[in-house]
C-alpha cells in the first residue's frame, strides 16, 4: 500500500471520528454544514455517514444523521443493557396500572420488568401481543391476560401480520405501555422493523394514552421505522440517573418526563 493510500485512509478515519464526535455532541448532524466545517465536499461527507450507518454507528436521514439506537440488537441482548434501569422504569410503570383498567404492554424488555412488578393481587386486564410477557402474569390471579397472537417475530418474540392487526383493532384500552429502540426530539418514535413499528403504532391507537418506556440509551438516538410521532404519547418514563441534557429536548416539547 503506498504511503498516499494510508494517508488517505487516516485522514477518513479522522473525519469520521470527528463526525460520530459532533453527533454525540449535538445530536444530529447536516452533511452541507460538515463538508464547509471540514474543507471537503458534501460528496464526501455523505459517503463517510453512508459506511458509518453501515458499521451501525449512525442512521441516516435526509440531509444528514442521527444517533443509532444501540437497543436495535436481539431480545437478549437488549436484556443486558442497564438491567438495573430497565428494573427501576418497569417498577415505575407498574405503579401506574390502577385496578380495573385495560392495559397493552409492549413486547421487550423494559416491559417485562413492568409485568415483574404488577402487584400479584392487582385485578386488571392486561392485553399483550408478546408471549413472554403472558407467561410472566401467570401468577397473579387477578390479572385477565389476553395474548393476541400473529405470526412470532423471533427478533423481539412478538406477535405480528394481519392476524395481530385484526386483533388489535377491536380493543379499546386506558393506556400502552410502549418499548421502542429509539426516541428523538426530531424522529419521534422509531424501532427497527417496518412490520413491527405498524404493530406499534395500531396498539398505540387503541389506547387512550400511551406511555414510553425509555431507558436512557434510546433517549435522542433514532431507528429506521417511524412508530408515532411525540405528540402522540402522554409522557417517557426513564431513570432517575438519565443525564438532563438527554431529556432537555423533550422537555422543551412538552412532553411529560417521569424519572423513575
Amino acid at each position: 500500500m503506498s504511503s498516499i493510500v494510508v494517508k488517505d485512509n487516516m485522514l477518513t478515519t479522522h473525519r469520521k471520528q470527528q463526525i460520530l464526535a459532533l453527533l454525540k455532541s449535538q445530536g444530529q448532524v447536516v452533511a452541507k454544514d460538515v463538508s464547509r466545517q471540514m474543507g471537503v465536499s458534501e460528496d464526501t461527507i455523505r459517503r463517510d455517514l453512508r459506511e458509518l450507518a453501515q458499521e451501525g454507528l449512525l442512521q441516516r436521514v435526509h440531509g444528514g444523521a442521527l444517533p443509532s439506537s444501540p437497543a436495535i440488537a436481539d431480545f437478549a441482548g437488549r436484556e443486558r443493557l442497564t438491567p438495573d434501569g430497565k428494573s427501576a422504569i418497569g417498577r415505575a410503570a407498574a405503579l401506574m396500572v390502577q385496578p380495573g383498567q385495560v392495559v397493552i404492554l409492549d413486547g421487550g424488555t423494559t416491559a417485562r420488568q413492568l409485568a415483574r412488578h404488577l402487584p400479584a393481587d392487582l385485578r386488571a386486564t392486561i392485553v399483550t401481543h408478546s408471549p413472554t410477557i403472558a407467561i410472566e402474569l401467570i401468577h397473579h390471579p387477578e390479572i385477565e391476560v389476553i395474548l393476541i397472537g400473529g405470526r412470532l417475530f423471533k427478533h423481539s418474540v412478538v406477535a405480528m401480520g394481519a392476524a395481530a392487526l385484526e386483533s388489535i383493532a377491536n380493543i379499546r384500552a386506558d393506556t400502552f405501555f410502549m418499548g421502542v429502540t429509539g426516541v428523538h426530539p426530531r424522529a419521534g418514535l422509531t424501532t427497527g422493523d417496518f412490520e413491527e413499528a405498524a404493530i406499534k403504532r395500531a396498539l398505540s391507537h387503541a389506547a387512550a394514552e400511551t406511555f414510553v418506556l425509555a431507558s436512557s440509551e434510546k433517549l435522542n438516538a433514532a431507528s429506521p421505522y417511524s412508530v408515532v410521532p411525540l405528540a402522540e404519547i402522554s409522557g417517557i418514563i426513564t431513570e432517575s440517573s438519565t443525564d438532563p441534557a438527554l431529556t432537555e429536548p423533550f422537555e422543551k416539547l412538552r412532553i411529560p418526563v417521569i424519572r423513575a
